[in-house]
């Protein structure tokens, strides 16, 4: 047997592509099952996995025990496949590792509700408030002690949870063209060249048509590939 995973829209569901980073970035054997957000079908493939989920990502493993949560599924993982490179080996860089995953997981809400993922433009045009700038720059404080502390070029020294929970968020960057350094925005640069996240936002584009929930009263632009 192998996992089973559950995730919704490609080019919007920011859960959904941590969920599925969590395996695919590490060569972690899943079957995927992907469904529509606000459309019946989504709530008929939630009941279809658990008569009481109501988000994605869910997994159903091996073992039968259910994930609910990116974090769980994160965690599980981690767990289950220690020679795989979810975390980093050397306590430091796994301690960091933790952390970042953690405040990602329940941090960051002004940003994250003003720029919703959206893998299929960019927008021109959009103002940042106060609580986004600030998010920002917290964001940016991170991702540079990070960079310092393990040498690069991802969060931890090599690709681990920390970045896979980032990186829904640094596509926002792009997006929505917000204001960020030189270093952060090579950072997010080695995300939207990343393997996997070429593959998932391919794959969204062929999905259907664009979630109206998602649209700007901006100007769009081409989304940036590098």
């Amino acid at each position: 047997m192998t996992y089973e995973l559950l995730i919704a829209d490609k080019s919007y569901s920011s859960w959904s592509l941590r969920g599925w980073l969590c395996f695919a970035a590490f060569g972690i054997p899943v079957n995927v099952t992907s469904t529509r957000m606000y459309c019946d079908d989504f709530a008929r493939n939630l009941a279809a996995f658990s008569d009481t989920a109501r988000t994605v990502p869910l997994v159903k493993a091996p073992d039968g025990a259910l994930l609910t949560d990116s974090l769980a599924i994160a965690w599980a993982l981690a767990e289950a496949f220690p020679d795989k490179g979810l975390l980093p080996a050397d306590p430091g860089a796994r301690g960091d590792a933790l952390s970042l995953v953690a405040e990602m997981h329940s941090g960051f809400s002004a940003l994250r509700t003003a720029c919703p993922m959206n893998l299929r433009t960019g927008w021109t045009g959009f103002e940042p408030s106060a609580a986004v700038l600030a998010d920002i720059g917290r964001v940016e404080a991170l991702w540079a002690r990070a960079l310092a502390a393990h040498g690069g070029p991802w969060l931890c020294g090599a690709y681990s949870l920390a970045d896979v929970f980032f990186a829904p968020l640094a596509t926002r960057l792009v997006t929505y063209g917000l204001p960020v350094s030189e270093r952060a925005r090579a950072y997010v640069s080695r995300h939207l060249t990343h393997p996997r996240l070429v593959e998932w936002r391919k794959a969204g584009l062929d999905e259907g048509p664009d979630q109206p929930a998602y649209e700007m009263d901006l100007p769009r632009r081409d989304f940036p590939q590098s």
